[in-house]
């Protein structure tokens, strides 16, 4: 019996330290973004916020295209509604 509540103390401890790892993570990835404003000299901080936008235009043409290949919606037609009117007849619930 003991030997099962060391490993879950193991797991406790593991899955604690993932947790803080994944926010420090977070909180980095935050702080990278902000830090173009603290930049003092104006030709480097236009040059960063350059760098933002064209890295923000890359991030949104790459999700444009994965949306382009979903697939698009098709409505039900007519002949699925009748099917689906059907079955729902035949089987109910089963």
């Amino acid at each position: 019996m003991r030997r099962g509540s060391r490993y879950d103390r193991s797991m406790k401890l593991a899955t604690c330290l993932s947790y803080a790892l994944m926010i420090s993570t977070l909180a980095t990835a935050a702080a990278a973004a902000e830090q173009c404003r603290f930049i003092e000299a104006r030709s480097e901080r236009e040059a960063c916020y350059k760098r933002q936008d064209a890295e923000r235009a890359a991030r949104q043409k790459s999700d444009e295209a994965k949306q382009a290949q979903q697939k698009p919606y098709e409505p039900m037609t007519q002949e699925d509604a009748q099917l689906a009117k059907s079955l729902r007849s035949i089987c109910r619930g089963c």
